[in-house]
């Protein structure tokens, strides 16, 4: 492998030392059109090989932008299917460094059919191989399409580019103004892009998610030997009802927590978690941010579109690579905007269905509230969580009891709507109530849950779960 350009560089910053192995290295472009005869095209613009990472097998493709800027040609695109050949045969992931102007004009059509050869590549490998990408240059126009048919997508933060059409084309728009390409706006407002930090970061990010993961769709050995206590119990728990991502962090093994999309929709957590050696994804809901020993973002503790659509996408990648769920559960209702009501009956479908869907174990821990149908879209019994557990001062109903007391009594005074309030809540929306009803299993105390949730996916190690035959949903 060559030591000079970036592309392999980078490629060796990121696997295991000397690991890595190229293959295609003396490939060249064939069109000579526009004087591509006269230029040279040293592995035709991608260094592609495999290598591994802590011990596991990868497959990994870097652009080499200092060949004709990192466009992608006919070779070019032929390497990087013959890559995705090989990790579909041999059940490994693939990672992708991105750093290319995107499409060869000199070659035309035949860069425009690579660009598609390329896509039908990832779609086939969709659910079977997880797939990273890394934007650390440019990624512009058709080529923007790879990352996001990837399962993970990491920017580097100041000069890597992500867009279809760049800022400046955005009629009333320019990157002075709003720059739609950069790794803010792609991580904060976009579902684009999983992480944003520097070269060196990325890679060790790559790096710790890979050895978190499968390696494929069928491969069950992703575990490893747990340090931590199982019985560990955890008295702070009980005051992380606000913000769940530390509550993830406390329950998981050694507080290993690697979050995902954690610029964008910060009302939803999603990310993977260790329970007793295994992999675990978690969905939380999230009423505040808390960080530096104070409070520095308040959510609603409501669905809100971008939330739902966070979630259902981390949880069908989940259960397409046998990754169980745990969630926790903390919602009131919907967000209520004219904004949000375009969208939040379609948002709320799909994350229903992913949970409803996925045949992988589901644990639903609710901490906090849990009202309306937005709790039952969140991994509730009713669509199929196989466990459900509950804090002791959870609540759970149709809505907050003094709204039901006030909506049923209309007109009676207060003391009257106090008296039926303290009545509805006793009755109807205590986690004791819904207990007995059989749509809690159990009542646990909030620094017993990590004991229990590992004693719940543990039982559930063996699940079996049919769907009807079908093609594939709808939703």
């Amino acid at each position: 492998m060559s030591t000079t350009s970036k592309a392999s560089q980078r490629i060796a910053a990121l696997l295991d030392e000397n690991s890595f192995v190229e293959i295609g290295a003396l490939v060249t472009a064939r069109a000579t059109d526009f004087d591509l005869k006269q230029t040279e095209t040293p592995s035709d613009g991608v260094v592609t090989g495999y290598g591994v990472i802590d011990g596991n097998l990868v497959y990994v493709y870097s652009q080499d932008a200092s060949v004709l800027n990192g466009s992608v040609g006919e070779m070019h695109a032929k390497k990087i299917a013959n890559l995705y050949d090989l990790a579909m045969k041999t059940g490994a992931p693939v990672i992708g460094l991105i750093d290319s102007t995107g499409l060869r004009l000199q070659e035309a059509t035949d860069a425009l059919n690579a660009f598609g050869e390329i896509y039908l590549k990832q779609v086939n490998a969709s659910g079977v191989i997880p797939q990273i990408t890394a934007i650390l240059g440019t990624c512009g126009g058709g080529l923007a399409i790879m990352p996001t048919l990837t399962d993970f997508t990491f920017m580097e933060e100041k000069n890597a580019k992500l867009f279809v059409n760049s800022p400046n084309a955005l009629e009333g728009n320019s990157d002075s103004k709003c720059d739609t390409a950069s790794a803010a706006f792609q991580s904060e407002e976009t579902a684009n892009v999983d992480m944003v930090a520097d070269e060196a970061t990325i890679f060790a990010k790559i790096r710790e998610l890979v050895s978190m993961l499968p390696a494929n769709n069928e491969d069950d050995m992703s575990y490893e030997e747990c340090t931590d206590d199982l019985n560990r119990g955890s008295a702070e728990l009980a005051n992380c009802v606000g913000d769940t991502s530390i509550a993830l962090s406390i329950l998981s093994d050694n507080n290993v927590f690697f979050e995902v999309k954690e610029n964008y929709a910060k009302d939803m957590v999603t990310g993977f978690i260790k329970l007793n050696g295994v992999t675990v994804g978690a969905v939380a809901n999230r009423s505040e941010v808390f960080a530096d020993g104070e409070v520095k973002e308040k959510f609603g503790a409501v669905l809100t579109v971008r939330g739902c659509e966070k979630a259902a996408d981390f949880v069908n990648f989940c259960d397409a690579f046998g990754i169980p769920v745990l969630t926790l559960t903390n919602v009131k209702g919907y967000a209520a905007t004219v904004c949000a009501e375009k969208k939040i009956a379609a948002a709320v479908a799909k994350l229903t269905y992913a949970f409803a869907n996925a045949t992988v174990p589901k644990v639903n821990v609710v901490i906090g509230q849990a009202f309306g149908s937005a709790y039952v879209a969140m991994n509730s019994k009713a669509i199929g969580a196989d466990i459900t557990m509950a804090w002791p001062d959870a609540q759970i109903g149709s809505m907050d009891a003094k709204n039901a007391a006030q909506i049923m009594y209309e007109g009676k005074g207060a003391d009257v709507i106090k008296e039926k309030a303290a009545e509805y809540a006793a009755l109807q929306t205590s986690a004791t109530s819904a207990a007995r009803r059989g749509y809690v299993d159990q009542i646990v105390e909030p620094a017993d849950t990590r004991k229990y949730v590992i004693g719940a996916f543990e039982m559930l190690f063996t699940k079996r779960d049919d769907r009807p035959a079908k093609k594939h949903g709808t939703v």
